[in-house]
């Protein structure tokens, strides 16, 4: 990604600033290849609730806060669901639903959907920016 900027030194949106071999990465999701050493070391799991930031704590309804009861994952049943089109209400349905059916089939069942959706690179958006979960649910009625 570069770092243009626009006449008021604004950086211009992502889908003018992502280069075609940052596409590429991102599109086939070779960008998560570092998280592999927080899997070895043990800080998170391979699948489970992506890590979110941690100024998103205080937005978490209380059944959201769930997600938290288990290690993040490098993948999940939002990003074999959805990935990056859903809305955060719809991501954070799936990490509870994920936390309350955990189970070895359905870890397996998550493997191998992501195994497909990262060698056809469906369901990634890479043209528009994605909103924080604080300025979405700033933003929107609950």
């Amino acid at each position: 990604m570069s770092d243009k900027k626009n006449a008021n030194n604004e950086l211009l949106p992502d889908d003018q600033r992502v280069t075609l071999f940052g596409n590429f990465i991102r599109k086939y999701s070779l960008d998560e290849i570092p998280q592999l050493i927080n899997i070895l070391v043990g800080h998170m799991s391979l699948i489970g609730p992506r890590p979110l930031r941690v100024q998103y704590l205080p937005y978490y309804t209380e059944t959201e806060k769930i997600r938290h009861s288990v290690k993040p994952g490098v993948t999940g049943l939002a990003q074999v669901s959805g990935r990056n089109t859903l809305n955060w209400d719809d991501k954070l349905a799936f990490d509870v639903e994920y936390v309350q059916k955990m189970s070895f089939y359905l870890d397996a069942k998550i493997f191998f959907k992501t195994v497909l959706k990262v060698v056809n690179g469906s369901d990634t958006n890479l043209s528009e920016g994605i909103i924080d979960l604080d300025e979405y649910r700033k933003t929107t009625k609950r």
